[in-house]
């Protein structure tokens, strides 16, 4: 062979694959993200589903890693990676089939998260009850009068949320003797949070109001903040916990 064809051998580079050919190991897939089965499948199945976020990433994980590991059994048996994957998504169902269980559990952990919450803050109103206790050694006034009048009626609803999301984390949690939580409960635990959040909200409006007009404002201002921060938290995840109790589950009666 003259130098001028190994020249050319060097230079022609290495052959070309087809990305089309299912033989090819490399696959469909590896070549485009865009059209590779298993990523399309784990983005509808992403999509599909609502949830805590690190409750729904750890299940999109552990859903994605076992794809893989029975698409990779298929192909140590001989076959194409495309048709592994294929054969792994019949195996494991479509994302319409496992949407309502997954959703089950991420709908479940959305109210455990949300008593949670409500559990924590819901007590602050108990404590702005208190800061504004202590301004009631000011002179008397119908403002100052009605923002005392609501934070001790709201300190009541704080108590009746923080004792319904407590029941709520019992019955979801491991020691919990039933198989599955009842039914409703997310969206009782949904509504509980709602509650407490409009009552931070009302509470948070009361107490700035009256931190305008009192003497000893501090208090009161400190109260509204810490009313409208726990307002914040629990209504955003009251809001989340709403969203998951309206979607399908496994075994719940499809709409007549």
């Amino acid at each position: 062979m003259t130098a001028a064809a190994v020249g050319a051998d060097s230079d022609s580079g290495p052959a070309e694959t087809d990305p089309t050919d299912p033989t090819d190991p490399a696959g469909p897939g590896d070549t485009d993200p865009a059209g590779d089965p298993l990523a399309a499948y784990v983005a509808d199945l992403t999509a599909a589903l609502h949830g805590p976020a690190r409750a729904k990433d750890r299940m999109i994980e552990e859903i994605r890693g076992g794809l893989e590991d029975t698409a990779d059994a298929h192909i140590e048996r001989g076959v194409p990676r495309y048709e592994a994957i294929g054969a792994a998504v019949r195996e494991f169902g479509t994302v319409a089939e496992l949407v309502p269980s997954c959703q089950e559990e991420l709908t479940v952990a959305q109210a455990r998260y949300t008593a949670r919450v409500v559990a924590l803050t819901a007590p602050f109103l108990i404590a702005c009850r208190y800061l504004t206790g202590v301004t009631a050694q000011e002179p008397a006034g119908s403002v100052l009068s009605t923002a005392r009048l609501l934070a001790a009626h709201l300190s009541g609803v704080a108590i009746a949320a923080t004792l319904l999301a407590a029941a709520a984390l019992a019955a979801t949690g491991t020691l919990s003797r039933r198989p599955s939580p009842p039914a409703r409960l997310p969206v009782v635990v949904a509504w509980t949070g709602t509650t407490a959040g409009a009552s931070m909200a009302v509470t948070t409006l009361a107490l700035a109001t009256a931190a305008a007009l009192a003497t000893n404002w501090p208090l009161l201002a400190c109260a509204g903040a810490l009313a409208a921060a726990s307002h914040a938290v629990v209504a955003t995840s009251a809001r989340a916990c709403r969203r998951c109790a309206r979607l399908p589950v496994l075994g719940a009666p499809e709409p007549g």
